[in-house]
């Protein structure tokens, strides 16, 4: 069930058959309920993700419970511990905000077929980096404009 959902999946297209089939056997199809956190922020990351269904955020979390949405993932994002990166732990908490389907696979697999296959590995590696970068660069424009709309405290 796992290789028809990796086929399709854009981030995984430079993937020969065998590659596929390798990395099918680490894969899974997971359901979350609304509100069930896929990881906290801290944990292992073993994993990365990618939607099928329904919609998760990714999260800051900040004290008493006040933190900041990143992102919102829908339909084919990918997300989690990053295979191209040397992070061993979430920087951000996963939490489904309506019931979800997801993809899990072990990122250390799909590490192991980049370190094989470079050619495909930097394909890769550029459509990862791709995507962080874009998330990185809406967050900042989402912090820009929390920090514009702040008043000015004058004593």
């Amino acid at each position: 069930m796992a290789v028809e959902k990796l086929d399709k999946q854009e981030i995984l297209g430079f993937l020969r058959p065998e590659q596929v089939d390798r990395l099918s056997k680490v894969a899974e199809v997971v359901k979350f309920k609304a509100g069930d956190t896929v990881y906290p922020r801290g944990a292992k990351a073993n994993y990365f993700y990618i939607v099928l269904e329904g919609q998760v955020a990714l999260r800051l979390p900040g004290k008493e419970g006040v933190g900041l949405t990143i992102d919102d993932l829908s339909g084919g994002a990918m997300f989690g511990g990053c295979v191209s990166f040397a992070m061993d732990a979430y920087t951000l908490t996963a939490q489904c905000m309506r019931d979800s389907k997801l993809l899990k696979i072990k990122s250390s697999v799909l590490k192991g077929l980049m370190d094989e296959d470079p050619r495909m590995g930097y394909l890769i590696q550029s459509k990862i980096s791709e995507i962080y970068f874009k998330r990185y660069a809406e967050t900042m424009q989402k912090l820009q404009a929390i920090v514009m709309n702040m008043p000015l405290v004058t004593e």
